[in-house]
């Protein structure tokens, strides 16, 4: 959704354009009533400063930034989902209300990142994927985390995926890759080092290189051949990765299934061969006993 992406965008806008996006996320009923100049006028600006604002967002004029913004109020209209909750939780909020904002985040998260997930690129990136020799999966920190799972799809489907989260064994790795294999870097913010070094050695490696970001205009996004953007679920204590970490798992997910369904037989294969390990290590329930009883 436009709002979504306005919010995600924010910080990395200049003064002049932060002003008419927070004018707008403020009001966007009114903002959808007016000409660009108007717009301008009322955030202290111009008309070519909300000309700069829409282009920022990916927008090719400012008359699409209206049918954006109507569009989402009439999807707002259909759904009875209440009053918007925000990105706040105060000290005196209710426990109701803490499940409310942090549910609506990451749906609005999920939903803005599944309707923007360039399309092109994702099946550029499962190609890249699929016929890879061999794939490693850089992140540090909450991004690790998210490198880590990216590599446990990939190999329960037959893909030879390993995850590096500290940049010397991350760099060692990617000094030994080929064009035969590829790479996903992972990286909210696209500037972390200790990513953006192994990826640019892959990358002069000649292995295919995927980065997974929340900034598409970053040195790691354009370090890249492919980049997938993922968008922020944030609330009052959720920033960076925390706020984002469902709608990259999101896009890992899609990358997975589109990759077992490119390497069909062989995924299908290693899910039937490895399925009894985890029932394997299944307990019995005691006799008599019913699931969630107390003792």
């Amino acid at each position: 959704m436009i709002t979504a992406l306005i919010r995600s965008e924010l910080p990395r806008m200049s003064g002049s354009l932060r002003k008419v996006g927070e004018l707008v996320l403020a009001d966007p009923v009114a903002a959808t009533h007016g000409s660009a100049a108007e717009l301008g006028r009322r955030t202290g600006t111009s008309q070519a400063t909300v000309t700069r604002f829409c282009r920022a967002l990916g927008l090719e004029s400012y008359q699409q930034l209206l049918i954006e913004l109507a569009q989402e109020q009439g999807r707002a209209g259909a759904e009875p989902r209440g009053a918007a909750l925000g990105p706040q939780i105060g000290p005196e909020d209710d426990l109701e209300h803490v499940i409310g904002v942090v549910a609506e985040a990451d749906l609005e998260a999920l939903r803005h990142t599944a309707d923007l997930l360039d399309r092109e690129a994702l099946e550029r990136a499962a190609q890249a994927l699929a016929r890879a020799r061999r794939i490693d999966v850089y992140g540090v920190g909450g991004s690790g985390i998210v490198a880590h799972e990216t590599q446990a799809r990939l190999f329960g489907i037959g893909c030879q995926a390993h995850a590096w989260t500290e940049v010397h064994a991350a760099e060692t790795s990617a000094a030994l890759l080929t064009p035969s294999d590829a790479v996903v870097a992972v990286s909210h913010s696209g500037t972390t080092r200790e990513v953006l070094e192994p990826l640019r050695m892959a990358a002069e490696r000649g292995a295919a290189t995927v980065a997974v970001t929340g900034d598409p205009r970053s040195p790691i996004a354009q370090a890249a051949d492919v980049r997938l953007t993922s968008f922020s679920g944030e609330t009052s204590f959720r920033r960076g990765n925390f706020g984002t970490r469902h709608s990259v798992l999101l896009i890992v997910d899609c990358l997975y299934a589109r990759v077992a369904q490119l390497t069909y037989e062989r995924a299908t294969a290693s899910i039937a061969l490895t399925s009894h390990i985890a029932e394997g290590h299944r307990t019995k329930r005691a006799p008599g006993r019913r699931a969630g009883s107390a003792g």
